[in-house]
């Protein structure tokens, strides 16, 4: 061997990654309040949990997830700044479904090579939505693979932990007969179903420049249209209605019926007839496009319903004035009843969705067709 072999020789810079952390450290800080402890670079992040002495009962909730391969189009377009948004979508908003405040949360990135200035994007995209769920962001780990991962190439994903007094718990414990779905509408695609979006999109020969006129702009700018974060609204929807929201659901992947099927018990079903909204344009595209089933698109994306609240039948229209003070398009979705053993013994299929997620609670009905705009 004539010369030797650098850890930089073999692909990993630390000096770009300490140049990372100092470009964006400041975004990062910014989500800190007094609870959080010791700054950032530090190899555990803290967090001042004497305020829980004021609770109760306190249960934590925690949740981790990632955006899928939705990454693949923020890389082809190089734009990074709006990906965090996607990840803080995905963990926050499945803790604030059982009532939890998140309190904190840490990311995790992965990547061929450290390119300081798009990692530093990439976390400010973080920290600015977990400013918008009231979050801190008080860690993460940027972890370079070379020969793993190409040059250009990351994945990112992350944890939160919440809190939620015991009796103040959301779930199927809570539903009841005559409750009604309150839908609340999602800023498009959200981070689920990427890969069915870009095989119809490589097959259609369309590129992401591609002006749409029926969605107003480039497909590449819808197909990376940030997810919606949910968790203050949810929690302040949960405030505001004085206790007639019952349960939550995130609708993320399995699409609409399968994840509200989840916070059903058993016994329930759901009623949603497939008409009560007009289907967002770039779900039609991608139907169209691709010619994919209605019920492949059905069980893929989220159909443009980000997030549902079960609530009190007495307080649904409340929640739903509640929901537009707070900038969320919102409507009546179904209504859940008592399951009809003549009706509802057909077997699973299309129409009738239970039993995801390896969850055996309720069901949920289809039923018409959608409409489209």
């Amino acid at each position: 061997m004539t010369e030797s072999i650098t850890y930089a020789a073999a692909g990993v810079d630390t000096e770009a990654g300490d140049k990372a952390v100092e470009l964006m450290k400041d975004a990062v800080r910014a989500t800190h309040g007094p609870q959080v402890l010791g700054g950032v670079g530090g190899f555990a992040g803290l967090f001042d949990a004497s305020a829980l002495v004021g609770y109760r009962r306190p249960l934590l909730a925690t949740s981790t997830d990632g955006v899928g391969t939705k990454v693949a189009i923020a890389q082809a377009m190089d734009v990074h700044d709006t990906i965090g948004f996607d990840l803080v979508g995905m963990v926050v908003d499945d803790i604030v479904v059982v009532g939890a405040k998140p309190l904190f949360m840490t990311d995790y990135i992965a990547c061929g090579r450290v390119v300081p200035e798009r990692i530093a994007d990439v976390v400010r995209g973080i920290a600015a939505a977990c400013s918008v769920a009231g979050t801190a962001l008080v860690g993460g780990e940027t972890a370079e693979h070379p020969g793993l991962l190409g040059p250009d190439e990351y994945d990112v994903a992350g944890a939160a932990t919440g809190v939620v007094e015991a009796d103040g718990l959301l779930g199927p414990e809570r539903v009841r007969v005559g409750d009604v779905l309150v839908a609340l509408g999602s800023s498009g695609l959200h981070s689920n179903g990427y890969s069915l979006v870009r095989r119809v999109v490589e097959v259609a020969g369309w590129s992401l420049d591609r002006d749409v006129p029926e969605l107003g702009r480039t497909l590449g700018a819808e197909l990376l249209e940030p997810t919606r974060v949910y968790a203050s609204d949810c929690l302040a929807l949960v405030e505001r209605a004085g206790g007639a929201v019952h349960a939550f659901s995130h609708v993320t992947g399995g699409g609409l019926a399968a994840n509200v099927a989840r916070v059903l018990p058993a016994g329930l079903v759901a009623d949603v007839p497939r008409g009560s909204w007009t289907l967002p344009p770039v779900f039609s595209l991608v139907q169209a496009a691709g010619g994919v089933p209605w019920t492949d698109l059905e069980r893929t994306l989220n159909l443009g319903v980000g997030m549902v609240a079960i609530v009190d039948a007495a307080g649904a229209d409340a929640v739903q004035r509640h929901a537009a003070e707070l900038g969320l398009t919102a409507w009546h979705l179904g209504e859940v009843r008592a399951l009809d053993p003549e009706r509802d013994t057909d077997a699973l299929g299309p129409d009738l969705v239970a039993g995801t997620k390896g969850v055996q609670g309720g069901a949920v009905r289809l039923s018409g067709t959608y409409r489209t705009a």
